[in-house]
């Protein structure tokens, strides 16, 4: 009979665990050209310490990890699915409950008569269609979805502390570079001050090298406001009052050796996003089947056992040892069609946590192709990109050489020179460009293993 009660329980699904839809499919996701296959795992079995080499970045974000506030909260968090998972747990055993009474009754103001009952009185829900089983099997999903949300605050967070560093980065080698340049356009209107002394240039020159010196100053300005203003964000992001950092140069970014997505399933397999996706799913799964399993009898065992003087018409002194015993089968019948309202608003719930889980796995395709796309044309820009500042670099000196010569005018000089600025800035650009990619990819990937 109990074999039969469980294989009948079994092919309803009532006791039946979780496993993905056959038609939830991960294959595909990745698009080839972008996708290196020789690492199996590549950025995705990466420790963050080992994409984030810079030591003074290591050091920033161990001190975001430890006191940013949303890390404690998820902790928090964690600490209240663990203890709603042993309530479930405990729902297995019968609950106990002692509730002593006492009672002084008395005629016409006589000899008052004095009863007591000191019961200890218990109740057990046996699990007959697996209503409990479902609920510790949800609170367990749930203890899960918890800890990869964690995972998903920490990643964000190490992801957050790159961009900004690498950001500040940015600002501080362009600054470098246009304070560098400033010096050369200081010099530029003495010497063209020089030339029109000697007669060998003229006063609209010289205005037109002043503006662009004040032009660049006026660069430099801008910076340093927007570096300021990228400090206080990143302190507070840290948990810090308002101060300055150490950065070093972005140059100093060491691209990981592998970096490359890794196969489909390995890859998505870290990100939290799709985790908690395919977790709620399993929680709706597991809400379904609870739902299904109040169509079925309750089973409930209580007794009492005690010690009393209270039994019947006479009063005993001393006590006496009661007890009971009592099962309770209780089978819906009527209620008002809730029971089979909430089995269907459970199907539906369950339907659109599949369909959400698919999306999610959808955008975390998109999601690793844009990274590695923008790291592979950012690469390619980064080898003209020297090239240019090369070949510009030649001509800035070649116009300089005519110019003294009286074979150019200032305005070759100058473009010349702002041509090598611009494309100097846009080197740095698109290396922050890069770098970027890198902590996208990083992210998209699950934000890699944690250790």
């Amino acid at each position: 009979m109990t074999m039969t009660t469980v294989a009948l329980l079994s092919s309803c699904g009532l006791y039946k665990s979780y496993e993905r839809p056959n038609d939830i499919q991960t294959d595909g996701l990745y698009q080839s050209d972008n996708l290196n296959n020789n690492d199996s795992l590549g950025l995705a079995s990466f420790a963050w310490r080992e994409v984030f080499t810079d030591p003074q970045l290591q050091m920033l974000i161990e001190r975001g990890l430890a006191q940013n506030t949303n890390m404690r909260s998820a902790q928090l968090q964690i600490e209240q699915s663990e203890a709603l998972l042993k309530a479930a747990k405990w729902a297995y055993i019968p609950s106990l409950a002692f509730a002593p009474q006492g009672n002084l009754a008395g005629v016409d103001w006589g000899k008052a008569t004095q009863t007591y009952t000191i019961p200890v009185a218990a109740s057990w829900q046996i699990d007959i269609f697996g209503s409990l089983h479902n609920a510790k099997k949800r609170a367990q999903v749930q203890l899960e979805n918890s800890h990869v949300f964690k995972q998903a605050v920490r990643s964000q967070l190490i992801a957050a502390i790159a961009n900004y560093y690498y950001s500040l980065s940015m600002l501080k080698d362009q600054l470098r570079i246009s304070q560098e340049t400033e010096k050369i356009w200081k010099a530029n209107v003495e010497t063209t001050r020089a030339l029109m002394s000697a007669g060998q240039s003229n006063m609209a020159a010289v205005s037109q090298t002043e503006a662009n010196y004040y032009n660049i100053c006026t660069q430099i300005t801008e910076l340093k406001l927007q570096i300021s203003n990228l400090e206080d964000e990143f302190s507070a992001l840290l948990g810090d009052m308002p101060q300055k950092y150490e950065i070093g140069s972005i140059n100093n970014w060491k691209t990981p050796a592998r970096m490359s997505a890794g196969i489909p399933a390995a890859a998505l397999a870290n990100r939290p996003d799709v985790k908690q996706a395919e977790n709620q799913l399993a929680i709706a799964y597991y809400a379904t089947n609870e739902s299904r399993a109040a169509f079925y009898p309750g089973l409930n065992l209580t007794g009492t056992i005690g010690w009393t003087n209270n039994l019947g018409m006479g009063i005993v002194n001393p006590g006496k040892w009661i007890w009971n015993a009592m099962g309770a089968l209780t089978q819906p019948i009527f209620q008002n069609g809730k029971i089979r309202a909430q089995y269907k608003v459970s199907q539906a719930q369950q339907e659109q946590a599949k369909l959400s889980f698919q999306q999610t796995l959808l955008d975390a395709g998109a999601e690793v192709n844009t990274a590695m796309a923008k790291i592979q044309y950012s690469n390619e820009k980064e080898l003209l990109y020297n090239k240019q500042i090369a070949a510009l670099e030649t001509a800035v000196k070649s116009t300089q050489a005519l110019m003294m010569n009286s074979s150019a005018n200032y305005l070759q000089v100058l473009t010349a020179q702002q041509s090598l600025l611009a494309a100097q800035i846009s080197q740095v650009t698109n290396k922050f460009t890069q770098i970027q990619a890198a902590i996208e990819l990083y992210q998209a990937l699950g934000g890699g293993s944690i250790k």
